[in-house]
């Protein structure tokens, strides 16, 4: 059985979308998003900087279109699909949920309000490496930050102010390794969102709504979702609560998951597969030389 996986925000790189635009009909379709959006992404995927596509207005979207096209390129069918906190608009997408278009509207509109929500306070997130969680999440709540991403493979994302996140730098839980800042503008999957929830809940109400065609796992707690509406209602509480993508993993296992594709600009997701999935083949499209590749490992698993 196979899933597709969807990226979170931090996943981006300069000029990423560049070889993607090169295949048959992808400017065209990415230019079709961008009027529906009112946002070039194009010249955010190929030309801007580090810093340009660090801003999560912008972010967001591009990372939605970016999974989008390279699901188009790869044309599989995956019994199982999932995203990593933004990535999760991708996956509904994927499955049936919503349209594309309908997608990149709905994830511009979280992007904007998730970067309103950040301009109050000056806040961030740090991944912390190592360490074992029932020690380190009681840690982060003495600290006042919150573990935003418990992402599995012995990685915990901490969220809160920039003073907290200065904090845990100084005062690590015993066991972490490393605390790596993440090169995002805000403290996500917080309360620091909430005003970002009642922009998404006014945007949903709109959205043409259809139940799941493939098996759709919710990363808010890991388990499947049947229901499109459903679907949609934790789309837009997501961004102001915990992602558990350790969940999800274990669902995957459940499941009986034998591959798994990290979707554009993949990486991340087939790391922490490679942890805590030691039996599953991964492979991340990172580029359109990855399409063949996968291909072929869709074929030996896409039977379920």
């Amino acid at each position: 059985m196979l899933v597709l996986v969807a990226p979170g925000q931090g996943a981006q790189t300069p000029g990423f979308l560049t070889p993607w635009l090169e295949l048959p009909g992808a400017a065209d379709r990415l230019a079709g998003w961008s009027d529906a959006i009112g946002l070039d992404l194009a010249h955010y995927g190929t030309k801007a900087d580090a810093e340009e596509i660090r801003d999560t207005a912008v972010a967001q979207p591009l990372l939605v279109a970016a999974g989008l096209l390279s699901a188009a390129a790869l044309d599989a069918s995956p019994g199982v699909v999932a995203g990593h906190s933004v990535g999760e608009i991708t996956a509904a997408a994927l499955a049936g949920v919503i349209d594309n278009e309908a997608a990149l509207r709905f994830v511009r509109t979280r992007g904007l309000g998730m970067a309103e929500a950040a301009a109050v306070t000056e806040t961030g997130m740090a991944a912390l490496l190592g360490g074992d969680p029932e020690v380190t999440v009681p840690h982060l709540e003495k600290l006042g930050l919150t573990p935003a991403n418990v992402n599995g493979g012995g990685q915990i994302v901490a969220a809160g102010t920039a003073a907290q996140i200065a904090a845990l730098t100084e005062d690590k839980p015993e066991g972490v390794r490393r605390v790596v800042p993440l090169k995002v503008a805000g403290a996500f999957h917080t309360r620091h969102m909430a005003p970002a929830v009642e922009k998404l809940r006014s945007a949903a109400a709109t959205l043409k709504v259809a139940d799941p065609r493939v098996t759709y796992v919710s990363n808010g707690d890991g388990t499947t979702v049947a229901d499109g509406a459903e679907v949609i209602t934790r789309l837009v509480g997501q961004v102001a609560n915990p992602v558990r993508w350790d969940l999800c993993m274990e669902t995957f296992e459940k499941l009986g998951v034998t591959a798994l594709v990290e979707l554009a600009p993949g990486g991340t997701l087939v790391g922490l597969a490679k942890r805590a999935l030691p039996g599953v083949k991964t492979l991340a499209l990172k580029t359109p030389d990855d399409l063949d590749a996968a291909r072929a490992l869709i074929s030996e698993h896409a039977g379920a």
